[in-house]
């Protein structure tokens, strides 16, 4: 069940990328066993890290590394990852007809990303996202993480939009949090690690099995929405 069934159209879009728009749980899921294993520690537990993504790669390698390597783990990472980062990567059912949908509207979008900044745009390229939204933001372009509420502004201010109205897409509390941090408004997707009850109690206006029915859902000839106080 979501918790509304017709959502006006948005002033703008930000979108969340991994559990959102993609699935590339397998290769990293791999990057971060073989990197924590490499350390000496146990094989990560692959729900562990499947429900820790969203968040920054600090926040995950912590789990499973000490705070000493924890530097080097995260330098690690960002050297395999890259490596192997298009094994397995499945574009999720509805994100680029959404995606088109919204360019075709003439919709502000942008990629909002606590990806490393460099592999998110690669991503974008490869999956033919940058051809609708040339804006991409991740992880280590700035100083800030998502859900800070500075880096939501920078995003917006990159495509020249505020927050009133704009909303963001997203498969994870970290998206919510984005959400009520700074004026937006989240509609929650349930394709990554968190069900569309958990979103919904995390905040979200709305929340849906898929991108799919999420852009049955959007009128978009209606006006603008009014983002929560």
């Amino acid at each position: 069940m979501t918790s509304a069934t017709t959502l006006p159209r948005p002033s703008a879009i930000l979108w969340d990328l991994d559990g959102t728009l993609i699935d590339q749980t397998a290769a990293i899921i791999r990057a971060y066993a073989e990197v924590v294993t490499a350390l000496g520690y146990a094989k990560p537990d692959d729900v562990v890290i499947r429900r820790s993504l969203g968040g920054p790669m600090v926040s995950t390698m912590s789990l499973f590394v000490g705070p000493e390597q924890i530097d080097a783990a995260c330098k690690a990472f960002r050297i395999r990852f890259p490596q192997i980062m298009f094994d397995g990567l499945i574009v999720l059912p509805g994100g680029m007809e959404l995606i088109e949908r919204a360019y075709k509207a003439r919709i502000p979008q942008a990629l909002f990303t606590n990806k490393h900044g460099d592999t998110a745009r690669q991503v974008s390229r490869y999956t033919g996202f940058s051809k609708y939204i040339p804006s991409c933001i991740g992880s280590s372009d700035t100083e800030w993480n998502k859900p800070d509420p500075k880096l939501t502004e920078y995003a917006l201010s990159q495509i020249d939009a505020d927050s009133e109205g704009a909303i963001i897409i997203g498969d994870s509390p970290t998206d919510v949090a984005v959400a009520l941090n700074a004026g937006l408004i989240c509609y929650g997707v349930a394709t990554g690690a968190h069900s569309i009850d958990e979103l919904l109690e995390a905040g979200a206006l709305a929340a849906y099995p898929s991108l799919l029915e999420l852009a049955n859902s959007i009128v978009w000839n209606s006006e603008s929405i009014t983002p929560n106080p």
